[in-house]
């Protein structure tokens, strides 16, 4: 069963950081693209960054550069989120997704394997 589960979110003050781990299931990092999406109440689901199952990535919000680093473990089948300089703005549930149809990074609507998200609150 290709599953994803999210941990480390959490309430953290404007200025701080946060690391997100995202533990894979059922497939390994080097099968499958494993992307950062998140989404703030009321606002549309958003793509932060992506790593191809070779290990390259792309980050595709500028808002987020700079300030978000993405890595993996190949060993533990885990990628991680580290978040510093967090803003209120970046309030918002964040989710690992992965296509079960691709090994390269896709378009967003072709993202069909989720966790349930963690939620990250940054408060001002």
């Amino acid at each position: 069963q290709l599953q994803l589960v999210e941990s480390g979110g959490g309430l953290v003050q404007a200025g701080g950081s946060l690391r997100l781990s995202c533990a894979v299931y059922g497939f390994t990092l080097n099968d499958k693209p494993i992307a950062w999406f998140r989404q703030a109440p009321g606002k549309e689901r958003e793509v932060l960054s992506c790593l191809n199952s070779p290990g390259d990535t792309t980050t595709y919000l500028d808002y987020v550069k700079g300030r978000f680093t993405y890595s993996r473990d190949n060993a533990k089948n885990m990628v991680y989120l580290q978040m510093t300089s967090l803003k209120p703005e970046d309030t918002a549930v964040y989710y690992c997704e992965s296509p079960s149809n691709s090994r390269w990074c896709v378009t967003v609507s072709l993202y069909d394997i989720w966790g349930q998200g963690t939620q990250v609150t940054v408060s001002s």
